[in-house]
């Protein structure tokens, strides 16, 4: 956490606030298209930058994905809630208010469960989910200006607010990556951190027992983190730096006496740095937006999208690691999108063993997959291909490293992996005779790695590998590797 003096008992309560950008073709309150990177204030109409006498309408859409997301959170949705107007002004907020909610959040009272490092799992609770409308963008590209792109004011987004139940560091990243890993589930969002599709916004205070006594720090909320290197890094800043000022002036750095605070995030420097004194919600001068219809969630519309959600990926990591022995790591890894799993559950449900397609689809899947940018589930392999090979290789017919080879082909031209197999010779060849051939040449072409292996030091066990790397060459990957060692330690021992 932090080094504290002797007799200090720190605790951080760190709440934190995600504001996610939902994925819909449309603004929240108009036709403009929600797309990034299009050429500035090319999607704005009168009613996103605020022209007079325009009226809003509301974005079916974008209500549903922010109701699918707090049932997936457990959290209760509102049957009756209201658009509310919250005045502020800045140079990408045109409107000079944003369309928000207020007292009556579409979502409140969830919960998000998050794996600890020394095992087990925490219950963050989730305080609200509200519904509102995003800023522009100010653009400092220019020294002599700044610049305001509109194209992203007006566009959806779901304001997910946790209780300050995190206390460290590594629980605060975990909330933030299962929240960012269940709104990509549902389909809620992209939550593409390079196109600013999910900003965080951390609540930080530090509670200090000395001499029977507690301190409480002022609450720092640092504002628009776009990615986890920044929230892990101002969190980890912010617990140090709270410590420090508190231990130079206990009595004056208090709740009591500063408040809260608004912060930004110095990315070149790694550190905090003070904006302004924070604003509570009278500052805001909240009032029902008189243009908008409240919006009322029946039983029957709850639970049409409650029956899109299926299994959450908490609930399908535990089912993997019970049903099919897989590593917390590997279910973790498996979960993290949809996708993936929907392929293993499928090919699974074809008979293939769970375990060899786990292996394929963390080894050679997941390598197209980085090379390629996207999730596993996208590169493009089907559940029978998968199940096939799976089943190729438990049967023996191909060893491990052919079926990465034929992997890597099925992604790129569809074909099957059998087909594959047979056309580029990668079936697993069992004749003990042409292994032993091989054997026999990898021998002969390399005296010194098996002098190596024969002399048993230090080099021992990288010749004898070189050695088997050798005979695998000779067979194109064919050879079953165990009757190689079998035979290679028989003529050479190791």
């Amino acid at each position: 956490m932090v080094e504290t003096e002797r007799g200090d008992a720190v605790t951080a309560v760190i709440g934190l606030e995600i504001h996610v950008e939902l994925a819909t073709a449309t603004k929240m309150f108009c036709r403009c298209r929600n797309r990034f990177a299009d050429p500035p204030n090319t999607n704005v109409c009168p009613v996103c930058i605020g022209m007079p006498g325009v009226l809003p309408v509301m974005n079916r859409q974008a209500v549903e994905h922010s109701i699918k997301v707090a049932l997936g959170l457990g959290c209760t949705v509102a049957a009756f809630t209201k658009w509310d107007r919250k005045g502020y002004y800045y140079p990408d907020l045109p409107k000079n208010y944003q369309i928000s909610q207020y007292d009556l959040p579409l979502g409140a009272g969830g919960c998000l469960e998050v794996p600890l490092p020394a095992g087990g799992s925490k219950r963050i609770r989730v305080l609200r989910t509200h519904l509102e409308e995003d800023a522009g963008k100010n653009v400092h590209d220019n020294p002599s200006h700044t610049g305001v792109d509109l194209n992203r004011a007006g566009v959806p987004l779901l304001e997910i607010v946790s209780e300050p139940d995190m206390n460290s560091v590594e629980e605060v990243m975990a909330y933030a990556r299962g929240m960012h890993r269940l709104v990509r589930w549902l389909g809620a969002s992209e939550a593409n951190m390079q196109m600013g599709h999910m900003r965080f916004e951390p609540n930080i205070n530090l509670h200090i027992e000395r001499g029977g006594r507690t301190y409480k720090t002022p609450i720092c909320e640092v504002k628009n983190l776009n990615s986890f290197r920044a929230l892990e890094r101002t969190v980890q800043f912010e617990i140090r730096r709270q410590y420090d000022e508190w231990r130079a002036d206990r009595d004056g750095y208090s709740m009591e006496k500063l408040g809260k605070q608004n912060r930004g995030y110095d990315d070149a420097r790694e550190q905090t740095v003070f904006q302004r004194e924070k604003e509570e919600s009278h500052d805001y001068r909240y009032f029902p937006d008189p243009d908008l219809v409240p919006v009322v969630v029946d039983e029957a519309w709850r639970e049409s999208i409650g029956s899109t959600i299926g299994e959450l990926p908490l609930a399908r990591r535990a089912r993997y690691i019970e049903q099919h022995a897989l590593t917390f790591k590997e279910a973790d890894a498996l979960t993290q999108e949809s996708g993936t799993g929907d392929l293993l559950d499928a090919a699974v449900a074809d008979g293939a063993d769970a375990k060899r397609c786990t292996n394929l689809l963390l080894g050679r899947g997941a390598a197209i997959a980085n090379e390629r940018g996207c999730a596993i589930g996208e590169i493009g392999i089907t559940p029978g291909q998968l199940s096939a090979l799976a089943k190729m290789l438990s049967g023996g017919q191909v060893n491990a490293t052919a079926a990465a080879k034929i992997f890597g082909k099925m992604v790129a031209d569809g074909r099957a992996p059998h087909e594959i197999a047979e056309a580029d010779g990668l079936l697993a060849v069992k004749d003990t005779a042409a292994i032993e051939a091989w054997v026999d040449e990898a021998i002969s072409a390399n005296p010194d790695a098996v002098s190596q292996v024969q002399e048993g030091g230090k080099k021992h066990k990288k010749a004898f590998g070189f050695l088997m790397g050798q005979v695998m060459q000779r067979s194109r990957g064919a050879a079953e590797p165990g009757e190689v060692q079998r035979l290679l330690r028989q003529k050479i021992g190791g």
